[in-house]
């Protein structure tokens, strides 16, 4: 077992443009291998990574002020991590190393969005049937608030996040400033995952799941949870802090890991922001689930733990909400906070009351409900496919929005498991979880609800672009689609359930 909190915490580097161009900053992104310590007592391990940084380098960004990325493959011919050649897009007629970057929760065009089947090959040698470029435009049109980016790639998504191809993005603006929040050294982005390893530092990825599949290796797995912790780049890492005012922009870059966080000492969180920017009013709680794809924006007040050491503990179930609890020795630890003694000058001044403005949408103003069923069934090698409204990838597309019209999505759960709902390009709103008989739907399709409706949960009142579906519940959300017409693609960030059929294309047309 590794021993804990005996690297520090890195922080990502910062992305700087390289030229520009017609006053629009240019950046240049390599995708490459290289090989990173990620933990004291282990050997290098081998990674894929943006610039060939674990994490990639971070992007800030000002609303308003669009960029422009060049992103560049320089990977190596073969993956170093096992496919599924039976996962549709992955057939071994494909390419065994592509690339696509999707910028998660930008509001994109959708030359620019990272389509899955949009993907390329090193230097651009080859290419999918999709729109494939290797330049993408964002107009960082929205609100500050703390996307990422990651590999989007049709049937290996799974693989090449696993492998390092994944960053943060911040957005800034004037309201954000303006509320004199935490900033520089004490604002500080928490990439989180898990990962295993062998012994000689490389990461392990299971080929087969515990019940080996007959005439298929390497197989897909149903999910994939790692032994190790790691925070932006390292396992179990410890962070010194001054007893003061600490921002944490918190990503759960996890293929299908839940966590549930809590402080050690019981000293409460100020979340600030989810998903999509700032929530209206700052909330205070002792404990945040974050399910994969999912960010929280939090305030941690050091100020009074002068000498102490705080754990960041993890209390989610694995597969969440029906699997075992974490061990406390590796899976329920997160980091460690080393609180120092020398005072500091921080804000001591109470946070505002008022963060930002939400205007809510309108459900009577909706002019397409649709009800969406999250369900399974065996494929010919008796493994679960997990899939959308009961459709596989390649069927044609049944979601076609109007541009600038509102819709209601009626998520209806009929598995034993969470998942976080994403879909591109817009972003919505969450109205309400209801629980529901499952046996009565299976029988003729009626939606009997069996419990109280219950509203999103505080942490998700504002603008989100991942929802916790739950099992045996139906979640709502609303949402306006645009301002881009285009092909786009709505699925689960159990990367493991995207890979494998859960994931579907939509098209935003112009009425």
């Amino acid at each position: 077992m590794l021993e804990k909190f005996v690297d520090a915490l890195p922080i990502p580097t910062t992305k700087q443009p390289s030229r520009t161009i017609d006053g629009v900053p240019m950046y240049e992104v390599t995708m490459k291998e290289a090989h990173v310590h990620i933990h004291r007592d282990l050997p290098p391990t081998r990674i894929w990574g943006y610039d060939g940084q674990f994490p990639g380098p971070t992007f800030h960004a000002n609303t308003g002020e669009p960029v422009c990325v060049l992103w560049k493959n320089k990977l190596p011919p073969t993956h170093f991590l096992p496919i599924d050649f039976t996962v549709h897009g992955a057939e071994k007629s494909q390419p065994e190393v592509r690339t696509v970057v999707h910028l998660h929760g930008g509001v994109t065009e959708d030359w620019s969005d990272g389509y899955p089947e949009a993907w390329f090959t090193r230097d651009f040698k080859q290419v999918g049937s999709y729109f494939s470029q290797p330049t993408y435009m964002y107009p960082n049109i929205q609100k500050a608030t703390n996307l990422w980016y990651h590999d989007h790639a049709m049937g290996i998504t799974r693989l090449n996040i696993y492998a390092g191809l994944f960053g943060m993005y911040i957005i800034h603006d004037d309201e954000e400033r303006s509320h004199l929040l935490p900033t520089g050294y004490y604002d500080i982005p928490l990439i989180l995952c898990d990962r295993s390893f062998h012994e000689d530092g490389s990461l392990y990825y299971p080929s087969q799941s515990e019940k080996p599949v007959k005439d298929v290796n390497p197989s897909v797995i149903p999910d994939f949870f790692g032994d190790t912790i790691v925070v932006n780049g390292k396992a179990w890492p410890y962070l010194q802090v001054e007893p003061r005012r600490y921002r944490f922009r918190v990503l759960n870059g996890s293929n299908a890991r839940f966590y549930k966080m809590s402080l050690s000492n019981g000293h409460s969180f100020i979340i600030i922001g989810t998903d999509q920017g700032l929530v209206r009013t700052p909330i205070e709680t002792s404990s945040i689930l974050l399910a994969p794809a999912e960010r929280v924006d939090v305030i941690i007040d050091f100020s009074s733990y002068e000498g102490e050491s705080i754990i960041l503990l993890n209390d989610a179930a694995a597969p969440f909400p029906q699997g075992g609890q974490p061990d406390r020795k590796t899976t329920g630890t997160i980091m460690q906070f080393r609180v120092g003694t020398t005072p500091t000058i921080g804000y001591k001044e109470p946070l505002p009351y008022i963060l930002t403005t939400i205007p809510m949408l309108n459900e009577q103003e909706a002019s397409c409900r649709r009800n969406l069923t999250l369900s399974m069934r065996p494929d010919q090698y008796g493994r679960n496919i997990h899939l959308l409204d009961d459709r596989l990838w390649t069927e044609p597309i049944s979601e076609k929005a109007c541009l600038g019209s509102i819709e209601v999505w009626t998520l209806i759960n009929l598995s034993k498991a969470t998942h976080p709902i994403h879909l591109h390009l817009v972003q919505f709103q969450i109205l309400d979880r209801q629980p529901f008989d499952r046996e009565v739907y299976e029988k003729d399709g009626t939606i009997t609800r069996t419990g109280p409706r219950r509203g999103p949960e505080r942490i998700e009142q504002g603008w989100k672009d991942t929802v916790r579906a739950n099992p045996g519940e139906v979640t709502r959300i609303i949402m306006q689609f645009g301002p881009f017409t285009g092909l786009y693609v709505w699925h689960c960030h159990i990367l493991e359930h995207e890979d494998y059929e859960m994931m579907r294309p939509y098209v935003v047309v112009i009425q």
